[in-house]
């Protein structure tokens, strides 16, 4: 990892088991974590943290992870950052839906924990300069 620190994901879940699956999966594969549980407060984690990723929960009480992205996306400060859309309700089309949000990834819950870190993995990478 770049200057010996480990990329820092933000995981917005509401559920506190689906978060624990994620930050534990993310911090085995040699991420960083920090959490929020709603919008209001990965609002806040986006300023303070500055993350290099967003693994986002579509469904979030009150302010869903959908409007939630487009605030993100429409931020100067956050736009750049990619988010990774995940949910527990995937019908067909959401993938499409995410992206059209911004969402730079998409992937339907339950996953193999595998599966979540392959993906973050390949976003970031995405987002890195080429040497």
């Amino acid at each position: 990892m770049q200057g010996g620190h480990s990329p820092l994901v933000l995981v917005v879940e509401d559920d506190a088991h689906s978060a624990r699956i994620a930050i534990t999966a993310l911090e085995h594969a040699g991420f960083r974590c920090t959490h929020a549980a709603n919008a209001h407060d990965a609002l806040a984690a986006l300023k303070r943290e500055q993350p290099l990723l967003v693994v986002m929960d579509f469904n979030l009480p009150g302010l869903d992870g959908l409007q939630l992205t487009r605030w993100i996306k429409e931020d100067e400060l956050t736009r750049d950052i990619p988010v990774l859309a995940v949910t527990a309700y995937a019908m067909e089309g959401d993938d499409e839906i995410a992206r059209e949000t911004g969402c730079s990834g998409y992937i339907a819950k339950p996953y193999a924990p595998a599966v979540l870190v392959r993906e973050v993995r390949r976003l970031i990478d995405a987002t890195r300069p080429s040497p």
